[in-house]
Parts: structure tokens; sequence; C-alpha cells
């Protein structure tokens, strides 16, 4: 078996994280409690937010603002309503549209940025459309400039799945915080680990509220007094801790998550700054590989990790190119979740359309990949992967 010379994912722990967990079993307190509110107030402040709420997972983020949505008093979503989509992310970026009700509309991408071909998402844009949702692939923010623009006056929602792409900025601002709700994800493989942990971040006290009973059952127990769902919560606290008023769901984190959250959160300039210089050493190695495309930053991509589409043309195919990584112990997957406008998910159960053409989508889905990218240093790595390039496109016929 090859050794692994340059795997998708590692730890970022060290004894702070462990120490962390060892406070909180000391405690004897694992339910969401004091470490979780501790992480989400530095959440927001580091994002500069004015509100953030964690949960068990950063599919959970996304659901918790599609769910909330539905009541919102100004920005409600309805059933049937129209949600502009882009055509490669992660099921979880379209499933809990699905599951409110709302009709999907995909839009191709750009192969460069991988994010939206703004040119289609302008064109797709109609008098049925409610709410876009940007998703930031691998580290890479959108153009909002761009989509602010295509939105103009008009009443549509922004809303950002920003799980890939914690530490991303455009024009300074993390991404994240340019719509009316941003999530984050904190799962094993991204730019911090929670174990498993999701944030939503939000500008809106009203949306913020509502998630805040979403998350725990519907109930008010989470709720301030006053609040933006009851008004005036009830004077006795015996009633008003078991009173239920949204149909909600158990999505609350641990206070592990919160603990390792603090201290991962210590940790994330320092990652966000390595995974960029590792990007400049990516940026070096694919120059000599033009018939292999990779992600063209927009602003200050956090870099989740190195996208490759090879050209048609190239004499190579993906296949091949991923026997070749194999050898060399170099761990690749597909872009995100490829096309996933072909899943029989989508096919069988979304009510959905597609807004032109595909191409671009489809192009990834087969013939790209990508590997991963670090909080460390990976020049060895690299010339890892500048030797499997070059055997994989025969320059050294032996080693083929």
């Amino acid at each position: 078996m090859t050794e692994i010379a340059f795997p998708l994912a590692t730890s970022s722990w060290d004894e702070k994280e462990y120490a962390a967990i060892d406070r909180v079993v000391r405690s004897g307190f694992f339910s969401m409690g004091k470490e979780v509110a501790a992480f989400e107030k530095l959440f927001a402040e580091q994002l500069g937010a004015p509100y953030a709420i964690m949960s068990n997972s950063g599919s959970s983020a996304n659901l918790l603002f599609v769910a909330a949505l539905r009541y919102h008093s100004r920005h409600k979503l309805s059933p049937g309503d129209e949600v502009i989509v882009p055509a490669v992310s992660w099921s979880t970026t379209y499933a809990p549209l699905y599951q409110y009700g709302l009709r999907l509309k995909f839009v191709d991408i750009d192969l460069d940025t991988l994010n939206y071909d703004l040119d289609r998402l302008e064109t797709a844009v109609t008098e049925r459309t409610r709410a876009i949702m940007a998703v930031n692939l691998l580290g890479n923010p959108n153009d909002f400039d761009r989509i602010a623009a295509i939105i103009g006056e008009r009443d549509i929602v922004l809303l950002e799945d920003n799980c890939e792409s914690l530490g991303a900025t455009f024009n300074g601002r993390q991404a994240g915080t340019f719509g009316l709700a941003g999530s984050y994800s904190a799962f094993f493989s991204h730019h911090i680990s929670t174990m498993e942990g999701g944030v939503t971040v939000t500008h809106d006290e009203e949306l913020f509220h509502i998630m805040l009973s979403l998350r725990a059952h519907g109930w008010t127990r989470n709720l301030p007094n006053p609040n933006r769902v009851t008004g005036v919560k009830g004077d006795d606290p015996f009633e008003e801790a078991f009173r239920f008023v949204l149909p909600g769901y158990n999505l609350r984190p641990l206070e592990m998550s919160g603990a390792i959250g603090i201290e991962q959160m210590a940790k994330l300039a320092m990652i966000v700054e390595n995974r960029r210089r590792n990007a400049a050493l990516f940026k070096q190695v694919m120059a000599d590989f033009p018939q292999i495309r990779t992600q063209r930053e927009t602003g200050e991509s956090s870099w989740f990790g190195f996208s490759m589409i090879l050209d048609p043309d190239c004499g190579l195919s993906r296949r091949e190119l991923v026997s070749c990584f194999d050898r060399h112990g170099i761990e690749a997957r597909p872009i995100v979740a490829g096309n996933f406008a072909k899943n029989e998910v989508v096919t069988r159960y979304m009510d959905h359309e597609i807004h032109g053409s595909l191409a671009n989508a489809e192009l990834a889905d087969r013939n790209g990949l990508f590997i991963g990218n670090h909080h460390y240093p990976l020049e060895k790595p690299m010339e890892q992967l500048h030797l499997a390039l070059t055997q994989a496109f025969g320059r050294n016929s032996t080693d083929v």
C-alpha cells in the first residue's frame, strides 16, 4: 500500500484542544451551555457579524437559516418560491430548500472561479426569483459587488453557503457575511474542526431569534426577553421553559465542540495564512501544466483545497490522473459533488429547473478533482505533486 504523502485532510489540534475537552469532561456538563455561548460570541466578533448561532454541523447551519425564513415577517420564503442555486455544491446546500418546498433553479458555474457564471446568473433572475444561494466554493468567495448589482432594488434574499470558505474575504469583508445569513462548517476536513459543528451568522435580529428557537425544539427557553418571536416571555419560568412556538429540531452542539472551537478560532489566522502560502506553491507547480485549469481567486480565498480540471484534449483522463496520484500517495476526490443537478435525488424528488446549459458544471464533473490543503507548509508534498503530474503526462515515459 502506498504511503500517503499528500493527504486530503489532517488535524490542526494540539494539547490545547485536548485540554478543552478535558475541561468539559471534568465539568460534568456536556449539553449546549457556556462553552458554546463563548464560542458563538468569539466567532461573531472575529467574523464581524452581529449574531452567530452554533449548531451540530454545517449542514444544520444551512437548514437553520432556510427553516427560519419560513417564519420571518419580512423575508418569508413560502413553498413554490424560486431560489437560484449553483450547479456545483454539496447536497445540503440544496436539501433544506427542497424540504421547505422551494423551487430550485440551477445555474452553471464559471470554470475559473468555480462559483456562479455571473452572466448566466444575471439572465436567470426573473420576477419569480425570491432568493439567491451563493456558494463560496473551495475557499473562494463570490464577486459580491456583481451579485449586489444583479439583485439591485429587487426583493431578493441573498444567502451564503460558506461552509468551505471560513477566513475568505472580498473587499476586506468576511465571506459568509454578505447575505442575510451565511453558514460555516467545522467538520474535520474544514478550516477549523470541532469534531462536528457548524455556525450560522446573520445581521438580522429576528432571523437570529427564530433560529434560536428552531435549533432547540421550537421552544422559547433559549430566547431573550423580550424577543422578536413571541415579544415578551411569560413570568412563570416553570411554564415558559416548556412553551413551544415553532416546529423546531434538536440541532444543538455539544459543550465539547464549543470548547474546542474557542481554541481553533485562536489558530484561524495562522491556518488561513499558511493555506494561502501553500496556494502560492501550488500555483508555481501548476504553471508547468497549462493543460490543467486551476481555480482563479476572487478577493482573497482561504483555499480549502486545490482544484484541477483537465482539458478534454490533453490526452489524459481523470481516471488515469487519479491512478497516478494514488501511486504517489496523493489523495484526491471530485470537485465537491460535481454537477449536482444530474443526481437522482434531484431528478426524482426536487422541484427544479435548469437555466440553460450546465456545460461547465458537467466538465468539472467529468474532468475535475481536487487535492487537499493544510495548516502547515507543503513544500515536500508539492514536489511530489510536480513529480506525479510530470509522470502522468508522460514526460518521463519509463515512469508512467
